[in-house]
């Protein structure tokens, strides 16, 4: 994977920030899903990676229970946890359970969704 989104990080369109990120959703049944952040001069209107790549998932019609690990790469020297908007996303359609694989160039660690995101926000809560 890691090669895969070395190569992705160059389709990122970041000319605001120059923060550069590639993320890639594995599936169950071994599908990949690529995704890159997309920045706007509104800057409100960029989309992250990770929701670009699970929302390709999502069109094809995954859902949760479908997904096995979730892979963030970025172009920095430091390793990046997804942000809270993404946390949500990730809630949505992630169990607790499945992978996160943070990367850059030089180190990868992997974690549980349910180290970073403790207190969910979900259906649940709309009762």
């Amino acid at each position: 994977m890691k090669e895969r989104l070395l190569k992705l990080l160059d389709n990122a369109y970041a000319p605001y920030s120059n923060y550069k990120v590639a993320s890639i959703v594995e599936t169950k049944d071994g599908k990949i899903y690529e995704g890159v952040n997309v920045e706007n001069a509104s800057l409100g209107a960029s989309v992250c990676a990770e929701m670009n790549a699970i929302n390709d998932a999502v069109e094809d019609g995954y859902r949760k229970g479908d997904f096995k690990a979730l892979y963030v790469m970025v172009a920095s020297d430091r390793l990046a946890f997804p942000c809270f908007i993404c946390r949500q996303v990730i809630t949505e359609f992630f169990n607790l359970e499945d992978d996160l694989i943070l990367m850059n160039k030089n180190e990868t660690k992997k974690y549980k969704i349910k180290d970073i995101i403790v207190h969910p926000f979900s259906s649940e809560d709309l009762k």
